[in-house]
């Protein structure tokens, strides 16, 4: 089977950032246990710059309430129509707000795939609420989404 980033991320979030213990891990130990998993050494890299680059965002102040969003052609390609629908839905129903739309949006662009799963950009935004300080609650609401729709037998 070949693993890739978004794998390896959701391993990480169900097994050291999703869980109540506050003890920070070491990542060497991490990246071992992920080798020993199976994970490729160039795609667990990856994943770690990902998530560096994710709480090394700086907060995006909007300029005006509402804001209307219109994608560019890169991410229109990235985010197909039923990927754009939900996160439309999720800042409608208040799950997302434009700030943490945006830091969606920004961290599904850093991935070098050409385009992004349904079920991966629920992942990306899940692990975006966790990340941000005052979002328990969408975070919450959001896991529920996840974890209702997904199958029984992950990793």
């Amino acid at each position: 089977m070949k693993e890739n980033v978004f794998d390896v991320l959701i391993y990480l979030f169900e097994n050291y950032m999703d869980g109540d213990v506050d003890l920070t891990p070491d990542p060497d130990m991490i990246r071992t246990e992920l080798q020993e998993a199976g994970f490729p050494q160039p795609e667990i890299n990856k994943a770690f710059e990902w998530l560096e680059s994710l709480t090394e965002q700086q907060a995006i102040k909007p300029l005006s309430s509402p804001a209307f969003r219109i994608f560019s052609s890169q991410e229109m390609s990235k985010l197909d129509p039923e990927c754009r629908g939900l996160l439309m839905f999720l800042e409608q129903s208040g799950i997302l707000t434009p700030t943490s739309r945006e830091l969606v949006i920004d961290r599904v662009m850093a991935f070098s795939e050409e385009s992004i799963s349904l079920e991966n950009l629920k992942w990306v935004i899940l692990m975006v609420l966790f990340s941000q300080p005052n979002e328990e609650i969408a975070f919450a609401r959001m896991e529920n989404l996840i974890y209702e729709s997904l199958p029984t037998y992950l990793h």
